[in-house]
Order: structure tokens, then sequence, then C-alpha cells
């Protein structure tokens, strides 16, 4: 594809607005927004500014886990997409995730496209029973730089009645984490339940996030959690960091200010390629650490 633009742009489920603020997809789940008329998604972007600080460093940047390309995005088939868009965003310099669904090509897509790329991933798996989850961290071994779960997807409505989830015990974690040599992390933190799992399960990661707003959790956006709960967070893990509605360089400051090492960010890095190709996530990347001028 080089650096030309998508040429299946137009079969997407994303509406490429303006301002990829929660408004031009509300209640399309399966697609690009979220749950409760989007409601989280809108108050996850709308939330940073009211922590703006420029003086401030920048925190790492990540592209969060992304699945189901055919129904979310509007992909013709899951092969396809993960290759071409790993790529994209490891070119722009981009630390890269990837995540699992069903049916298990998804994840299995994800792994290959990483081995060809010849490199390594945050791979977040959901709450699936235990032995399955150790089965999937068996086939990411050789690409994974961490594990982690992704404690809210349970419910995730994208499937729901297509596959069993579960919402997962500390002594369950505790479990996997110990069977694992990779460093651990915790995705989906999002509830004072949560920061009590963390409490006892001790991750080396914590994510705050509520899945861009597309999990039935509690109401609210991940700044303002970020900005109660971080610095009481940062007692029990080595790292913390946030995903949700982050879509400008004050916005990556404002998650830095408030305690985040690294900022997770899906949509944009999506709509990006979608829109322009293998530049598109190196624009993007231009955008978010260049100070304007």
């Amino acid at each position: 594809m080089g650096s030309e633009p998508n040429t299946f742009i137009a079969s997407t489920k994303c509406h490429f607005c303006e301002r990829c603020d929660g408004y031009g997809c509300i209640g399309e789940l399966p697609g690009m927004g979220g749950v409760f008329e989007n409601e989280n998604f809108i108050t996850n972007c709308a939330s940073w500014q009211r922590y703006y600080d420029e003086s401030v460093s920048l925190p790492k940047i990540r592209l969060a886990p992304i699945t189901g390309a055919v129904e979310n995005i509007g992909w013709h088939d899951e092969k396809s997409f993960y290759l071409p868009f790993l790529k994209a965003c490891k070119d722009a310099g981009v630390l890269l995730s990837i995540g699992d669904g069903i049916p298990d090509e998804k994840l299995l897509t994800g792994i290959e496209a990483l081995k060809t790329l010849n490199t390594q991933a945050a791979v977040f798996i959901k709450p699936y029973p235990d032995t399955q989850i150790l089965e999937r961290i068996q086939w990411a071994n050789d690409v994974a730089a961490i594990i982690g779960i992704d404690i809210d997807s349970y419910n995730i409505v994208t499937m729901r009645k297509l596959v069993h989830l579960e919402k997962k015990t500390d002594t369950q974690l505790i479990t996997i984490k110990r069977k694992t040599h990779l460093p651990f992390a915790l995705k989906g933190i999002f509830t004072v339940e949560d920061i009590a799992l963390l409490q006892k399960v001790k991750p080396d990661i914590a994510v705050i996030s509520n899945h861009g707003g597309r999990v039935e959790t509690a109401h609210g956006s991940t700044a303002d959690f970020l900005n109660a709960h971080g610095k009481t967070i940062l007692t029990y893990v080595g790292e913390l960091w946030v995903d949700g509605g982050l879509r400008t360089r004050a916005d990556l400051q404002a998650a830095s200010r408030l305690g985040a090492s690294t900022v997770m960010l899906a949509r944009p890095f999506i709509t990006s390629w979608l829109r322009s190709g293998d530049i598109g996530p190196k624009t993007l990347i231009k955008n978010l650490t260049y100070p304007s001028t």
C-alpha cells in the first residue's frame, strides 16, 4: 500500500469525523462506537482538557490492542488487516499491542504479523477460563514482551453469547501472573473494586481503561479516574498506563501530569491508516509529539 490512501475507506464503519470525539458513531457497536449511547467515549475525549499542563514531558505512546477488523472496522477479512496495519504503526515508531477475540484467528493472525515483522508487543488476552488463557500465553510466547489480561472485557457487548468470558478473581489472576515469566498487566481498571484487585495481585502494569467506552462499566472518563486514583494505584504497581479519548499532544501531557508513563490509542491510529495509508500513523505521531507552531 505504501503511502497511498487506503482504497477501502468507502466501506469502513468509521465516519472520519473532523474530530474523533464520540459524536459521529453513537450506538454503532459493533462498529467504532460504544455503549450508553457513546457516553463514556464522549466523556473520555472531553475530560483531558481539565488537566492540561504543557510544561510536562510526554509519555510513551503505544497502540492499544485491536481485534474485530471485520465487525468493528468494516474491513473485508481479518487476515489482511493486521500485518499492514501493525507494520505502519511500527514504522511510525509506535510501541505495539495485540489482542484476542473469537474466533482464535484474531489472536493467531496478530501473532503471525508480529513474527513477520520480527518484533514484540504487549499481548492482551480476554478473561477466558484460566486454561484457555494459559494456552494463549503459550501461543504468544515468541512475540510477547508483556502479557496482559483485559479484565473488563467479560462485559463487552460484541462477544456476549459467542464465548465464555468471566470476571476474574484475585486468586485466578495471581496464579496466571506466577505462570508467566513476562511483565504482567491488568487492563480495564475503572472501578474502586478494580483498585482493590490491584492491591492483591500487584501486577507490573495497571492500565486505566473503560475499553474506549465499549464495555458496560461505571460511567465517567479515564482522565477523571486517573486524577482521582492514580497516586493510590501507583503504590500497588510498577507502571501506570491509561487508555481512552487521547487525541492531542496536550491530552498526552495531561496523562503524563497525572502519573501515566504510557498512553494507549486505538481509534486515532486506525482512522489515520485507513484515511492516508502508511503515512497516516507517521503524521499522527508527528502531530502528537511535536509542539504546534
